[in-house]
């Protein structure tokens, strides 16, 4: 009689070894990379994200709504740092102080201090500190002034004065353009802010807009008084960077 052949099949006893290898290696890189990410460096990577950012146009967008981080103290918004919360702390309370004193002036209807990316934003309507056309402050501008003037100055952030007008072309021997009138008014509250409220200029900075940063449609007369505009800036710390000179001197008293 022939006698069966039962030789074992090894090649198919043994090809689970192939899976569990695979799900080793995978593991194995899984834990490398994730260690690799515990070592990012976190304020090189906050200011990398920051630099992209402004690069291509916007306030911190590049960080926003990009959900839980695998990097410890980073988050989908923005990188909590203790220097981080503290600004923000810092710029609330003097958000509302601004607020507090807008109320207790009567003016909750022409100034605005809301908070932005870039830092709290004091707005004053153009009639609240000028006359039509003109680019000189009236007395009502300096008293307003003189009372916003030392809240803003409890931070050492820059501040940015920013002057803004509608679209209805100007044509003046003294401001032949919208250009030259905004950045007129901007000027004109810095010196206020130097000459009236002792601060350092170095923290200082005016900018002129014309018409071409509007916030609401130039179509109604009511949209163009919105539009016409001075705008008081406090940048928060984490843009000082940004500034001309600002990494060798800072901010200054």
């Amino acid at each position: 009689m022939k006698r069966p052949n039962h030789k074992p099949k090894y090649g198919s006893m043994e090809r689970w070894l192939i899976t569990y290898a695979d799900m080793i290696t995978l593991l194995l890189i899984f834990f490398i990379v994730m260690y690799t990410l515990s070592q990012v460096d976190i304020k090189k990577f906050q200011n990398l994200a920051e630099s992209l950012s402004k690069a291509m146009g916007g306030g911190g967008v590049i960080l926003q709504n990009m959900g839980p981080s695998v990097v410890p103290g980073i988050s989908g918004t923005e990188i909590q740092t203790p220097q981080n919360m503290a600004d923000q702390k810092e710029m609330e309370n003097i958000r509302r102080e601004l607020e507090r004193q807008i109320q207790q002036s009567g003016l909750t209807a022409k100034i605005s201090a809301t908070s932005e990316e870039r830092g709290i934003v004091l707005s004053f309507q153009d009639n609240v500190l000028f006359q039509l056309g003109s680019a000189e402050l009236t007395p009502q501008a300096g008293r307003i002034l003189a009372k916003v003037a030392p809240i803003i100055a409890q931070t050492p952030n820059y501040i940015r004065v920013e002057g803004h007008t509608d679209n209805l072309p100007i044509h003046t021997p003294q401001y032949p353009t919208n250009w030259e009138l905004s950045t007129a008014r901007a000027t004109a509250v810095v010196e206020d802010l130097i000459n009236n409220a002792h601060f350092p200029p170095q923290r200082l900075s005016a900018v002129g807009y014309g018409e071409y940063r509007p916030v609401a449609p130039n179509d109604s007369e009511a949209d163009r008084q919105k539009n016409r505009r001075v705008d008081i800036v406090i940048l928060r710390s984490k843009f000082t960077g940004s500034e001309p000179g600002a990494v060798q001197n800072g901010p200054q008293e």
